[in-house]
């Protein structure tokens, strides 16, 4: 559902973004912003700050950022539209009408999902009732506390064919609305219907707004499946829901993830076991609908299947599944169990801890494809060697987006560069293009490293690291740009780690102090601990040929220059809301569109690549400070 862009500005600008967080977050006013300590980690000392007159709230401890609808989003894990109903409500705002048939089907959505509320009800309490004696044993043998029963709602189908159609009769509920939930099954001979849960644990499964939708049964006694699904009903899809949806996503926020297991029980023991924040699909290999809702919850949600044959099988299509998928900061981890455990299991032999330990050592999804290429497989002919590369090429190419892709691609390459060629001496590394070398007989030329101490990025990654490091040296030097480039730095989140931690202490610092000049903000980045990461990056012997870091420039040429090296992290940007466009049919999203288009065709005439012969330049020089006014 899309909304008019005036609608969604004028109901941010009714609420009061300070107002709203404050429901969860407890703020202190410091000048003109509010801070305190922020609810998506876990922190001691408070790096979270809402902006009333900005209107967005930013984290610089995590890189949390966002307005009003953002936060409600992320904190309360609702989607777009349902987050825009509820903050029209509270405004007094009405939301742009649904269409007549839209009504309509919402209505009836409601009406059968109280129709399988009732029934869940009334598989409740017949786990309570002297019927359900063999039930209530089996969930004491698998450890589960009367607590848990209860949050998760677990009940009894009773060995009848129609006590539950009997039951939801006399509630007024029709055999026709039984049918078409799935709770009765309608011969095609024309019989009478019947329950089709009979003698099963039964298990509801909610929607992601907790309403229930369709159920899981555990046979008791001898049938021919033991776990039984609902149908395909109008309320329920199975692959496109998981099972405890709406209680993960309101644990994944605190977690700062989202645990993908295999069955019912294994996510009932994680959650008792402290794992709030877990999932399964429903019966069915992860699809690609299932990996989107995942993505809502958290970035890089972990897959933890069972520690047998099968379990590995389910992770690999998984694995296969999602590269199409990936996009910049979105992909998956794999949590490998030990053989022939699944969760429920290790949890009731080791314990949390073990459990804890599993989740930890995830892998990311480059490693687990790189195990499942090269583990068990020679590699000792020239023939081999180009299979594996070549099966590597061939998996990196079903990734849709480009840049992951390209970075998939440089990912595998220096791995097999790490594989195939022999060590080098750690005394005298060589690497081409940032010195500690001797020229090769081809005349390649040395060429200064980075500031010493400072990581070395991969030849491929040369470009953007060095990017990050001119972005910083401009703040450092001249810190009245945040003054007009705050948001956008504050948006930003960098590939170098240490990189990224000095970005989030300047704008923490820049949050403290009205009229940040360069010696308060190298005291405030000296109290921080980062006094050496500055004097590496930008330190008396350290000096860059980009015009706006060099000394005795104008302001102009060094808002100009610093706005260039900025350009490539806002082409990405707009990448990304350009994806976001497409799925908006509506007039306004063709609008916004066009629009992205039009300034991505201007940052391809104006941004000019940096040049790599401009990359650091001996000896120091005087930096000079920017005017005081402008």
């Amino acid at each position: 559902m899309s909304f008019p862009p005036a609608f969604l500005d004028q109901l941010r600008s009714r609420l009061s973004i300070a107002e709203t967080v404050g429901r969860r977050v407890r703020l202190v006013k410091r000048g003109r912003e509010h801070t305190g300590l922020c609810p998506f980690h876990n922190e001691k000392s408070p790096s979270f700050t809402v902006s009333e007159d900005k209107g967005f709230f930013h984290c610089f401890g995590c890189g949390a950022h966002g307005d009003i609808i953002g936060f409600v989003m992320r904190s309360e894990n609702l989607s777009f539209p349902e987050t825009v109903e509820r903050l029209a409500a509270e405004a007094g705002m009405e939301v742009p009408r649904m269409a007549p048939g839209d009504r309509e089907k919402a209505a009836r959505y409601t009406g059968l999902a109280g129709v399988m509320d009732l029934a869940a009800k009334w598989f409740e309490g017949q786990l309570s009732s002297r019927a359900g004696a063999a039930a209530r044993d089996y969930v004491q043998r698998r450890g589960l506390t009367a607590e848990t029963v209860a949050r998760f709602r677990l009940g009894l189908a009773p060995n009848s064919r129609t006590a539950l159609k009997e039951a939801l009769l006399a509630r007024d509920v029709t055999e026709a609305q039984m049918v078409e939930c799935g709770l009765l099954i309608k011969p095609e001979d024309g019989g009478q219907t019947y329950d089709r849960f009979r003698d099963r644990l039964m298990f509801p499964i909610a929607d992601r707004r907790g309403r229930i939708v369709a159920f899981g049964g555990r046979a008791l006694g001898d049938a021919p499946a033991k776990y039984l699904n609902s149908p395909e009903t109008e309320l329920f899809h199975k692959g496109r829901m998981l099972y405890n949806h709406a209680l993960a996503r309101e644990a994944a926020p605190g977690a700062g993830t989202v645990v993908v297991a295999e069955g019912y029980m294994d996510v009932i023991a994680l959650a008792q076991a402290g794992f709030a924040h877990a999932v399964a699909p429903l019966g069915t290999a992860l699809t690609e609908e299932q990996m989107g809702e995942l993505w809502r919850l958290a970035a890089e949600p972990i897959l933890c299947f069972d520690g047998d044959s099968a379990g590995f099988r389910a992770a690999l299509r998984a694995a296969e599944r999602c590269l199409p998928l990936l996009k910049p900061g979105r992909s998956f981890r794999f949590a490998l169990l030990p053989d022939g455990k699944d969760p429920d299991d290790l949890i009731r032999d080791k314990g949390r801890g073990a459990m804890a330990t599993v989740l930890d050592q995830a892998i990311p999804l480059a490693g687990l494809l790189w195990r499942t290429a090269t583990e068990g497989k020679p590699l000792d002919t020239p023939e081999r060697r180009a299979g594996l590369k070549q099966d590597l090429e061939q998996t990196a190419a079903n990734i849709a987006d480009p840049d992951v892709r390209e970075h998939y691609q440089r990912e595998f390459r220096n791995r097999l560069q790490q594989l195939f060629q022999p060590q080098r001496s750690a005394a005298a590394p060589f690497r081409p293009g940032f010195g500690g070398g001797v020229p090769g007989k081809g005349g390649r030329r040395w060429q200064p490293g980075p500031p010493p101490g400072m990581p070395l990025p991969s030849a491929g990654a040369a470009s953007e690291d060095r990017r990050e490091r001119l972005l910083l040296v401009g703040l450092l030097r001249y810190p009245e740009l945040l003054d007009r480039h705050e948001e956008e730095v504050a948006g930003l989140t960098f590939r170098s780690r240490e990189l990224d931690s000095l970005r989030r202490a300047i704008l923490q610092a820049a949050s403290r102090s009205e009229g940040l000049d360069a010696a308060t903000l190298a005291r405030h980045l000296t109290e921080a601990g980062l006094a050496d990461t500055v004097a590496r990056l930008a330190g008396p012997n350290v000096r860059y040929q980009e015009r706006f870091a060099q000394p005795g420039s104008d302001w102009q040429a060094i808002e100009a220059g610093w706005v260039r090296a900025l350009a490539p992290f806002r082409r990405k940007a707009l990448e990304r809301d350009l994806e976001e466009a497409k799925a908006d049919i509506s007039n306004a999203g063709f609008k916004r569109l066009q629009a992205i288009r039009k300034q991505l065709e201007e940052f391809s005439r104006a941004a000019a690549e940096l040049s790599p012969e401009d990359d650091l330049a001996a000896p120091p020089a005087a930096v000079t400070t920017p005017p005081s006014s402008r």
